[in-house]
């Protein structure tokens, strides 16, 4: 029986794990890095165990650190989670001799498993479905598209899609590279790539007795960087026939390997519904919630009960009901080639609403680093249709008060409510068919909706000042109204007011100025910032007599205190939960969000930075050079100079115009700020950006 378990990983998984053990009644112990040291899953944990360092390879790869925490800590079980050593053969034989409990397949799976190139050899002798692999070394132009792939990892790490065969040397470079760097293992194969394929999966649970269950299907189409976005279960849009032949080869494969305990068979799936095996992950998916809300189950508890000795509570699983989808909420802007964004997060807060499920490792308060994963959270939803799935899911987000760095919050929903989403015409070419209208600015309302946003701000600003000359709240009309989606004060984080909370706004105040001296006629201004884009917005307004700021444009202002604003326009109220972090504003309401930087009254004269500069798009750590890169060297428009890592992500840094670099900063292994100088480039056209980069998976 396990009493103690030691969580191998952090974040997201290793708070989900401890929700399982803590209704089990099971201890909990979590390991951390040094940038983890107050992160959530720490907090969580009844037991932490430092892992010194910041990086994956010094800290949660490092198996024998890991093994060493759980007899320390007094674990009798190791939970791997998800990546790092979750499909590491060498560890679970490590955690086994230690005397532990492993809590996953039997290492003679994972390594059977663990290099897709072998286990597309078993496969074949299973009789299961796949593509032929491509020798890269013999591939010519009729080959093309190629797939590169990690042979010893997961997660879109160590992937490149290649259409040019002179490319095919560079890419491989660049696979292996990432590969090694992930999973310590640089092999990579290489197969035909399918266009308009879906990536359809099939979860398994097997004991240790023969029973193999077949949970249903899920749909992970919706990619960037190969890495998935949105999933759902079942898989929409495929006939009996076909679901039963992917539940029969997710079975076969998994008894092929003498499989125990959660495992994800994975297909791709053509346009003309044939099925090809991709490769079996040998442990929890990201994605296992959809089959968990489907199913009924705990698949955290099975492993567990599975770990233990224990059979499968029956021969078959439970009959699904309803439809499930997951949204991954990544700290990254999409619009700009998916960019990962680390920084403050101020506040993340979801609708509490029936069917919604919340996975995290994150609250408000916490930072996001570097040095992994930018994922902030999975954000579920469970209803007796596809369509109403979907519906609850994209207003649950939409409707979430998440203050921070950019995320691809406004993506998803526009994702979610997509024609061809909606209609369950899914393939992993979604995004690069239809990013660029996803992320367009300028849609219909838009402006109009963002600049009352901006005057909210500015309303609640005044009300803010009024209530600190005053000492007391802003003015407001004695019965306000709802303050919009959430609490939200004109203060920093943590310093609401008493009587505050999600679901209770705070009270009005007194209708009055106070000590304000400003005549009723004397307009203000202020200045506003969009964010990320940029855009700027000057609100005009004047104070009444008795005290409530009118804004100039017209709206007719309801209530207005320093944490909501009320207004009427074209016959139409809406509210605005207002939250001010510093120089930074968010505004809520009930159809987006934004984000706005005040600007000082007057604007200050801006730091230049010389022209043909390469600055740091992130933080991060730089990787390498280009060969032979010294100052003096002539370079070409686009030409790659440098490599950063950030977020397990490397992003190349690239030419700005033809020239002589004439400075350079970068080395490898330097950490660098966001905004720093790296290279400089002279002789650049004029009006040429001063820095490119663009980012690889």
């Amino acid at each position: 029986m396990i009493t103690t378990l030691l969580v191998a990983n952090r974040g997201e998984i290793a708070c989900r794990i401890f929700r399982t053990c803590r209704a089990l009644g099971i201890a909990t112990v979590a390991v951390y890095s040094d940038a983890d040291a107050g992160a959530l899953h720490v907090r969580e944990a009844d037991t932490a165990v430092r892992l010194p360092g910041n990086a994956p390879s010094e800290t949660y790869l490092r198996g024998d650190l890991v093994v060493a925490a759980a007899l320390a800590a007094g674990a009798d079980a190791v939970h791997p989670g998800y990546g790092f050593l979750s499909e590491n053969a060498g560890f679970a034989g490590a955690v086994q001799d230690a005397g532990l409990v492993w809590v996953g397949p039997p290492v003679k799976a994972i390594e059977l498993m663990a290099s897709k190139t072998r286990a597309k050899e078993l496969m074949a002798a299973a009789g299961v479905p796949l593509l032929a692999p491509v020798d890269p070394g013999s591939a010519t132009a009729a080959d093309l598209p190629l797939l590169l792939k990690a042979a010893a990892g997961g997660g879109g790490r160590g992937m490149r899609i290649v259409r040019d065969l002179a490319a095919l040397p560079q890419e491989l470079t660049a696979a292996s590279a990432e590969a090694a760097s992930a999973f310590g293992d640089g092999e990579v194969f290489a197969e035909p790539y399918v266009e308009r394929g879906r990536h359809v999966e099939v979860q398994v649970m097997a004991d240790g007795e023969g029973t193999v269950w077949a949970l249903g299907t899920r749909d992970c189409s919706l990619q960037r960087r190969h890495q998935k976005v949105i999933e759902e279960a079942p898989a929409p849009g495929l006939d009996e026939a076909l679901r039963g032949r992917l539940h029969d080869a997710a079975v076969a494969a998994a008894q092929a390997v003498g499989y125990r305990g959660a495992g994800t068979v994975e297909f791709l799936v053509s346009a003309e519904g044939r099925p090809y095996f991709l490769e079996m992950n040998t442990r929890l998916q990201v994605e296992h919630p959809v089959t968990e809300a489907v199913f009924g189950l705990d698949l955290v508890a099975l492993q567990l009960r599975v770990a233990e000795g224990a059979p499968l509570p029956a021969a078959e699983p439970p009959e699904p009901a309803g439809h499930a989808v997951e949204a991954r909420l990544y700290a990254e802007d999409p619009a700009r080639d998916w960019q990962p964004q680390t920084g403050a997060l101020l506040t993340l807060d979801l609708p509490d609403e029936p069917g919604i499920r919340l996975d995290t490792g994150y609250t408000g308060g916490d930072t996001i680093g570097v040095h992994y994963d930018p994922m902030l959270a999975k954000v579920i939803a469970h209803a007796p249709t596809r369509t109403e799935a979907v519906r609850l899911l994209a207003r649950a987000l939409e409707r979430a008060r998440i203050h921070g760095p950019v995320t691809n919050r406004e993506l998803l929903v526009r994702s979610l409510r997509h024609p061809d989403f909606v209609a369950g015409r899914l393939d992993t070419g979604f995004y690069d068919r239809h990013l660029a209208a996803l992320t367009a600015a300028g849609g219909p309302g838009e402006e109009e909706a963002r600049t009352l946003a901006a005057t909210a701000a500015a309303l609640a600003t005044a009300a803010a000042l009024s209530s600190a000359a005053v000492g007391g709240s802003g003015p407001g009309p004695a019965d306000p109204g709802p303050a919009g989606p959430g609490p939200a004060h004109f203060a920093p984080a943590g310093s609401a007011p008493a009587g505050s909370g999600p679901d209770r706004p705070a009270r009005p105040g007194p209708a009055r100025f106070g000590a304000w001296r400003n005549l009723a006629s004397q307009p203000q201004t202020r200045r506003y910032r969009s964010e990320p884009d940029g855009t700027e917005y000057e609100i005009a307004y004047r104070t009444g007599r008795d005290g409530i700021p009118v804004p100039g444009s017209g709206e007719r202002v309801v209530a207005v205190r320093p944490g909501a604003v009320t207004l009427e326009t074209g016959g139409v109220t809406r509210h605005f939960a207002v939250t001010a972090h510093g120089d930074r504003v968010h505004v809520d309401t009930a159809s987006g969000a934004y984000a706005f930087t005040a600007l000082p009254r007057f604007t200050d004269p801006a730091e230049r930075t010389e022209p043909g500069s390469l600055l740091a798009p992130m933080p991060g750590t730089v990787v390498r050079l280009a060969e032979g890169l010294v100052p003096g060297a002539a370079v070409e428009a686009g030409q790659p100079l440098i490599w950063l890592e950030a977020m397990k992500m490397e992003h190349r840094i690239l030419a700005p115009a033809s020239g002589t670099l004439t400075a350079l900063h970068a080395a490898p292994g330097l950490q660098v700020e966001v905004g720093a100088l790296l290279a400089v480039v002279q002789d650049a056209p004029a009006n040429t950006p001063a820095h490119q980069e663009e980012t690889t998976p």
